[in-house]
């Protein structure tokens, strides 16, 4: 599908971003990946990677400015959504920021998508959208059903949404993980809460999870990937198994427990071999055959939390990917 195809990526100077990039040239070898963004100082790092190949492109741009993504879209296919404020206590004492960037931006790029006639558009979420209780997910949530939605404001032109979402991204820049390890010759790890759990997803699952949902995608689906989970006492003992655990207090705005199908998403929900897929409420989607597909229909009491999750990561998984991933680790 992406083959010989324009792609553009907003925020596309993040981890995720600076995954999907190498992977998709190496799998589809697109015509083009425009990578937009606002930082200059991330993308001339970035293009340092790329130097040489001319698939690959720069667009300074902030999702704020409609403007500047209709030029930025011209001749593209295919967008994947990624810019976002995403930090829990920035967005808390930023909140008109936050509420531009998540909310606003999300508005405009649906708006200059359907405009400029753009095939397929796959936006990231993330846990905290599901059951949110910071601004960060709640204006996460409200983008969901912006790109949700946007199916059917869409109206007759070809633009088709999505989403995908899922929880902690194991390595990625100012997660868990990169954390512990600069401050695990500190002896001391500071814990939230020993009874803390986490979803644990690479970033090439992540960019796997957008490919199927390009693939598969009718319109307005909710993509979760079946993933596994970890104690963050567990996580913390494997990165730095002398030091020492100290019980430090959850932070403001964040939850015990990850989440990312809400019992209320589980009566629209279905289940597939390697992910869930929460479909439209509206116009009676969630009942349409050529989105549930083969799925199966979850409980009406199904959740899907990192605490109830059936499937968990052991100590050695996760010491094994740690040892192939140092060299990258939090450095994307």
């Amino acid at each position: 599908m992406l083959a010989n195809k324009t792609i553009l990526i907003t925020g596309g100077t993040g981890s995720f971003g600076n995954t999907f990039v190498p992977m998709t040239l190496a799998k589809y070898n697109p015509k083009k990946i425009i990578i937009f963004s606002r930082d200059e100082m991330k993308q001339w790092e970035m293009a340092k990677k790329f130097e040489g190949d001319k698939r690959v492109r720069f667009f300074i741009g902030d999702v704020r400015d409609k403007e500047r993504l209709y030029r930025a879209l011209d001749g593209v296919d295919y967008v994947v959504h990624a810019a976002a404020t995403k930090i829990v206590p920035t967005a808390e004492y930023n909140p008109f920021e936050c509420v531009k960037t998540n909310v606003t931006g999300a508005m405009n790029l649906i708006d200059a998508c359907i405009d400029k006639g753009i095939k397929r558009v796959v936006a990231l979420s993330t846990d905290k959208a599901s059951s949110p209780i910071n601004l960060y997910g709640a204006t996460k949530l409200v983008s969901d059903k912006l790109f949700v939605a946007g199916n059917s404001y869409s109206g007759g032109h070809d633009s088709r949404f999505a989403v995908v979402r899922y929880g902690n991204v194991m390595g990625s820049r100012g997660s868990v993980i990169p954390f512990f390890m600069d401050i695990k010759d500190k002896g001391v790890l500071p814990i939230t809460d020993p009874r803390m759990t986490r979803f644990m997803i690479s970033l090439e699952d992540g960019v796997k999870l957008v490919w199927h949902a390009f693939e598969d995608m009718v319109g307005g689906e909710i993509y979760v990937k079946k993933i596994p989970s970890m104690k963050v006492t567990d996580l913390a003992r494997v990165v730095a198994p002398d030091a020492q655990q100290k019980v430090v207090g959850i932070r403001p705005g964040e939850k015990l427990h990850e989440q990312m199908i809400s019992p209320e998403d589980a009566y629209y929900t279905y289940e597939y071999p390697e992910h869930f897929k929460i479909l439209p409420v509206i116009n009676n989607w969630g009942s349409d055959p050529a989105r549930i597909k083969d799925g199966k229909k979850v409980a009406e009491d199904f959740v899907y939390a990192s605490d109830s999750n059936p499937e968990w990561m052991s100590d050695a998984d996760l010491h094994a990917w740690i040892e192939v991933n140092r060299e990258k680790i939090g450095a994307i």
